[in-house]
């Protein structure tokens, strides 16, 4: 349902735990145009138009999302009742930047070439870390009250699917088109170049129809059993054009509006579960962010080429100020330098309750590559403290770890659920001197190994 919105802006409050849902529906218009300086501007960001296509793709994922909210809310809601301490964990977000170009020659670099430099793509990361970290002395710090650093990281990944190394950049040249759109070459993008979402934040950067970059949300129920086949596992990351990946280097980035890199900090925001702060639609809606005020409608570009202050009337009476610096709007890129603390908690809380992210998390902990079949190491063997179990496994499963003595008596059992390769630790106290056996058991597969305890 669409959350309720006076036209007159009469009155509107922060309740309710609704997930975009017909706000998808208000789409942006497609606008692009001229400045007196001769720059095109285009709209910043197509996630609306994207959302809805995929809800087109597959019915069941507006629940999905609303279903991620109504978890949010609860952790938010537990965590205050609890009064938890900040959890001061820094999440590493392995990233792959895809390159698709049309540029027959493959030659890398240089003025308007989609085939962008390795330095260009480097950038990018680092403007990444700066902004998400809260940096001081970069484009990304701040001093607001508000503000706060989000504890995530990025780099590029340095394995890839099969275990072996890369650089993180791959580089695909694509002749049919020079130039993709919202609408449905985020397919045809993943099938030219993709890694499991799984385990890696794919960021495809070319050249893209009337927006700069979009997004596809997490949702809560993405890759769990019995669901829709189209969970759009494919096609989960950012799709960023590529004259806006990156700061401003060289000939590359000839915007003098969008050359920070601030694209990617904001499709990126998307990705970990935020909405624009005026909630889409019509504005003055949700971003159910408590500390980001109520926004009118803020998607015009082409009153937001300074950073010039604006508010919003959404209380009847009363006037807020407009988070200009905020990285969820639409301002240019020298204007902004915030995630606000509600914003930074609804992150976090994306990356440990949205399944694709969890599981990522998990494979960026994890040592271990995966292997076809289940192999089990254990080690020091024999041994007089707790000993270490290498499990390497295909993807991500469930599987249980039993301990037997010599008689075949069950003494200990624990369960790692939807878990990718991994290393865990046996506990021997309490058992005497004399052989063991450690098994380790999947849901189609089973193999054990004899432990002997000084």
């Amino acid at each position: 349902m669409m959350k309720p919105v006076n036209n007159s802006l009469t009155k509107c409050k922060r309740t309710g735990w609704r997930w975009l849902a017909g706000s998808f529906f208000c789409l942006l218009t497609s606008v692009s145009w001229a400045q007196t300086t001769g720059e095109e501007l285009l709209n910043r960001c197509g996630v609306v138009e994207h959302e809805r296509i995929l809800q087109q793709r597959n019915p069941a994922r507006l629940q999905q999302l609303t279903e991620l909210n109504r978890l949010i809310k609860q952790a938010e809601t537990s965590g205050k009742a609890l009064r938890q301490a900040a959890d001061e964990t820094v999440y590493r977000i392995p990233v792959v930047v895809h390159v698709v170009h049309s540029n027959a020659s493959e030659a890398i670099g240089g003025t308007n070439n989609g085939n962008i430099s390795n330095e260009q793509i480097l950038s990018q990361i680092q403007v990444l870390n700066e902004d998400y970290r809260r940096k001081e002395g970069t484009n990304g710090y701040n001093t607001s009250a508000i503000g706060a650093d989000a504890r995530i990281e990025f780099f590029l990944a340095t394995t890839d699917p099969d275990g072996n190394f890369t650089t993180g950049i791959t580089r695909h040249y694509y002749a049919p088109k020079s130039s993709f759109n919202v609408f449905n070459d985020d397919v045809l993008l993943s099938q030219i170049a993709y890694w499991p979402s799984n385990r890696y934040l794919n960021i495809w950067v070319t050249k893209i129809d009337s927006y700069i970059g979009y997004t596809q949300f997490p949702t809560a129920a993405d890759t769990l059993k019995g669901l829709p086949g189209s969970t759009n596992e494919f096609t989960d990351g950012s799709i960023i054009d590529y004259r806006y990946f990156g700061n401003k280097i060289g000939t590359v980035n000839s915007s003098s509006l969008y050359a920070l890199g601030r694209t990617a900090t904001h499709e990126i925001g998307h990705w970990l579960g935020l909405i624009h702060t005026w909630g889409d639609g019509n504005g003055c809606n949700e971003d159910y962010v408590a500390d980001t005020p109520l926004t009118e409608d803020r998607s015009d570009v082409s009153q937001l080429t300074t950073c010039k202050q604006t508010y919003s009337t959404c209380i009847s009476g009363k006037q807020t100020r407009d988070l200009v610096e905020d990285y969820m709007n639409y301002w240019p890129d020298a204007c902004m330098n915030l995630f606000t603390a509600g914003q930074v908690a609804r992150m976090r809380l994306v990356m440990t309750l949205s399944p694709r992210r969890v599981q990522l998390l998990k494979s960026v902990s994890s040592p271990l590559a995966e292997t076809d079949v289940l192999t089990i190491n254990v080690y020091p063997n024999p041994t007089t403290t707790s000993p270490s179990l290498d499990v390497q496994l295909k993807g991500f499963q469930t599987f249980s770890v039993d301990l037997f003595d010599a008689t075949g008596r069950q003494l200990r059992t624990d369960t790692y659920t939807d878990s990718p390769s991994t290393r865990v630790t046996l506990s021997v106290n309490g058992l005497a001197t004399g052989v063991y056996i450690v098994r380790v058991k999947t849901g189609s597969e089973i193999t054990s190994k004899r432990l002997l305890v000084h």
